[in-house]
């Protein structure tokens, strides 16, 4: 019988979707997955799809009553699925990503139970993305209690942050509570950072601005290659207009909407984070794809402000980092649309940023024109890679500890 492959089984669980991904477990097994999937639509009409190394689809299932399952059903199921479908593959390790590690969490955690209960007391934080990362190791720990698990932050890649500039002007206590800002898609722009020498040596070691644009978006000041600043704060609703979330906003419109339209928090956070953004302007679409090909005007408008802000909030990172070297465009939007970066890059053109319209049409990783100031690239991300490789320095720093 022939040895079976180790790997890291990779989730990122969300309210509505489960990602899914298995790296081999040692670095020389490669960073090529073995498998990616995805269960969609959980609570209304679910289906999985998963796609092995060699291009192989397999066969998705069906599910009688489906929209009555819960999420600890589909971890069983991707389980039971992993068993039957790759008999070759046994689980070393899982690794997850977690919204919110707060400010105790610095770099990964090996998964025990009294780091589980330090991230459930983060759930006031977080609450419509943490209670579903943390649902994901627990329904791992009553199927394979045995199986180590690895939690990775979205926020920890932003410790880096001064400390002056984590405080809001509130007072002081509230910091002291948790209310600062905190900064995510922190994986993102760790894959990034990393990533960003072997495109540009002279930026990655001076002053770069990342554009993670996608359904979710934000920007990240990154010096030397460490997070300065993020446009998300205290919560992923901050900073940029998004699908469905509404970007920085004027205090006094929560307190309005409560006053006068009778609002309280649970129908505020509804429409802040599922109402509002290019679904909510447009009234067509969160997809900026459906935005880009319609013809009415409200569409127009709403790709038109979505870039006035990413280009207004990276004039202010340029000023706080005091010049720049480079912008990376990354994430769904930021990787697949020329329309979105040409834009971006015309707002921008005071700063001496020039694209190049065939380099952008072409999706090159350079897109800049050779008279550009500032070097602008894109460069897709991988937040799954980020946390596989995570799990692996977890892992073998834990196997050290024990010698």
């Amino acid at each position: 019988m022939s040895e079976k492959q180790r790997a890291i089984l990779v989730l990122n669980a969300g309210s509505s979707s489960i990602k899914l991904s298995l790296f081999p477990e040692s670095a020389e097994g490669g960073d090529i997955p073995l498998v990616q999937g995805m269960i969609e639509g959980i609570g209304t009409a679910p289906r999985f799809a998963a796609r092995l190394a060699n291009g192989t689809d397999c066969q998705p299932p069906s599910w009688d009553g489906g929209a009555e399952l819960g999420h600890d059903s589909f971890y069983a199921f991707l389980l039971d699925w992993i068993g039957e479908h790759l008999p070759g593959i046994e689980l070393a390790a899982a690794g997850h990503r977690v919204v919110h590690g707060g400010t105790g969490f610095e770099r990964p955690q090996l998964v025990n139970e009294t780091v589980l209960q330090t991230l459930e007391g983060l759930v006031p934080l977080a609450p419509l993305h943490q209670p579903h990362n943390l649902s994901a190791i627990r329904a791992l720990q009553k199927r394979k209690a045995d199986l180590p698990q690895v939690a990775c932050f979205d926020t920890a890649f932003h410790r880096s942050i001064p400390e002056l500039d984590q405080l809001y002007g509130l007072p002081r206590d509230l910091a002291q509570e948790g209310l600062r800002r905190y900064g995510f898609h922190g994986l993102s722009y760790e894959f990034i950072a990393d990533a960003l020498p072997n495109y540009d040596t002279f930026a990655a070691t001076g002053r770069a601005i990342v554009a993670h644009l996608g359904n979710g978006a934000s920007l990240c000041a990154l010096r030397n290659g460490r997070s300065q600043a993020c446009t998300m704060g205290f919560s992923t609703l901050d900073g940029l207009i998004m699908g469905t979330r509404c970007g920085s906003l004027d205090p006094g419109v929560l307190l309005y909407l409560m006053r006068e339209k009778g609002m309280d928090a649970d129908a505020l956070e509804h429409m802040l984070y599922k109402q509002s953004g290019l679904l909510g302007l447009s009234g067509i679409s969160s997809d900026m794809r459906d935005l880009l090909g319609s013809n009415k005007a409200e569409a127009r408008e709403s790709v038109s402000l979505f870039c006035d802000r990413v280009a207004q909030k990276i004039a202010a990172l340029v000023a706080m980092l005091g010049g720049l070297d480079a912008l990376v465009f990354t994430a769904g939007i930021g990787e697949r649309s020329p329309e979105i970066r040409r834009e971006v890059g015309q707002r921008l053109g005071w700063l001496g940023i020039v694209v190049d319209d065939g380099a952008n049409v072409e999706g090159r990783a350079r897109i800049s024109a050779t008279e550009s100031n500032v070097a602008v690239w894109v460069i897709p991300t991988n937040e799954e890679l980020m946390i596989a490789r995570h799990s692996r320095a977890v892992l073998a720093k834990a196997a050290a500890d024990l010698v």
